[in-house]
């Protein structure tokens, strides 16, 4: 293990399991379920920011009304709080979901509000770690590739009934610039003062076939998602190096999932343009990404989980530093791990994990010291209870 600061920020969880909501009410064709986790999780590396308490609480609710034989009202809301802090040490809440849509029957659904981005449709089949994994390119609030404010969804399922398993979706993503913008843009009240976490109007669309018979658990996916950068961010691009230039940023990506007698293997590649933060607050012009996952559920409950998760920055430009002249481009890791873990489940409520990330990232590369990415590994442990 080795000391820096890391930068590339971890993922939150997947969303608890509606197996585990409780119905709270089921009524008249109204319908709302409880869900929530306690995650008690600590973190064990030698770089200071990322060893301590990492507990956190999650919980959320998803209701439906019937209010047609074929049109249905729904929602969901999904809120997190850290609990690793001081009482006194300010708020470490936020939410993660709070959106509401229709769906007619055959037709599809539509929604608005904070959700995810149909990028992640294929993301989510990688991003199955205990504590770790998704992170070679995903960032929250970062365009349509996460979680991210402002997105009108459209969704269907078996394509209008006629083809069993053929899914896709289309998304529609509003600006969130940052407070110090101009008069002219849009979307100022909820953007964000780092220009890393803005966005200009995009569009996304995803796409993903589910096989039956013989190749049932085999699924394959793509996505794509282009957006306007914002003023703020095309003018740092024209002043800094380290961030990217350009007036659009873009991401696509292809993934596979078998998940079938109590197998499940995962794999996606991905590349972005003029979108993806690195360090302390660098973007990149361009990242090609790759995740692969493969993990075993045992009858007893064990899920042992084996990964590896890699982006690499194209044309990047170099800082300076012992070894190389500043303003020099060249291809740069940024993510760079393997990940064992394992989870144990006592019941459908209570499991406990252990998640170790080997990095793989030369600890003698001036890059990363100047730029605050860790080359530390990290081991985390903990407990959940959900339900």
């Amino acid at each position: 293990m080795k000391r820096k600061v890391l930068a590339i920020l971890v993922p939150a969880l997947l969303l608890a399991g509606a197996a585990n909501a409780a119905e709270m009410y089921n009524k008249n064709g109204n319908k709302v379920d409880l869900y929530g986790k306690v995650d008690a999780r600590h973190t064990f590396s030698d770089n200071s920011g990322d060893d301590g308490d990492e507990t956190y609480v999650q919980v959320g609710f998803k209701g439906e009304t019937q209010i047609t034989s074929q049109l249905i009202g729904y929602g969901q809301w999904e809120y997190k709080t850290y609990a690793n802090n001081t009482e006194s040490a300010g708020d470490k809440s936020f939410n993660r979901l709070a959106y509401a849509g229709l769906k007619l029957t055959d037709v599809g659904s539509f929604d608005y509000g904070r959700n995810y981005g149909v990028v992640y449709d294929v993301e989510a089949w990688s991003d199955m770690l205990p504590v770790f994994g998704g992170d070679s390119y995903t960032w929250t609030d970062n365009f349509m590739v996460g979680r991210t404010n402002g997105v009108a969804t459209y969704r269907n399922q078996d394509f209008f009934g006629l083809v069993d398993g053929l899914n896709f979706a289309l998304q529609y993503q509003g600006a969130n610039e940052g407070s110090n913008a101009s008069e002219d843009q849009e979307g100022t009240k909820n953007g964000h003062d780092d220009i890393r976490f803005q966005n200009g109007d995009g569009f996304g669309m995803s796409t993903s076939y589910d096989f039956s018979g013989d190749l049932e658990g085999l699924s394959f996916g793509a996505a794509y998602a282009s957006s306007d950068r914002t003023n703020e961010q095309e003018g740092a691009g024209r002043n800094n190096a380290l961030i990217a230039g350009g007036e659009k940023a873009d991401v696509w990506t292809i993934g596979a999932k078998y998940d079938a007698n109590d197998i499940y293997l995962a794999m996606m590649y991905a590349e972005t343009r003029n979108m993806t933060p690195y360090g302390d607050y660098g973007i990149a012009d361009k990242t090609q990404n790759f995740e692969a996952v493969a993990q075993y559920q045992f009858d007893f409950g064990l899920r042992p989980s084996l990964a590896w998760v890699y982006s690499k920055g194209v044309d990047l430009t170099y800082p300076g530093g012992a070894n190389r002249p500043q303003g020099r481009t060249e291809d740069v890791d940024l993510v760079n791990y393997i990940d064992v873990g394992a989870s144990y489940a006592f019941n459908k409520n209570f499991s406990a994990y252990v998640d170790y990330k080997i990095n793989l990232l030369d600890e003698d590369e001036d890059f990363y010291a100047m730029q605050g990415i860790a080359t530390d590994d990290i081991v985390g442990v903990g407990m959940i209870y959900q339900f």
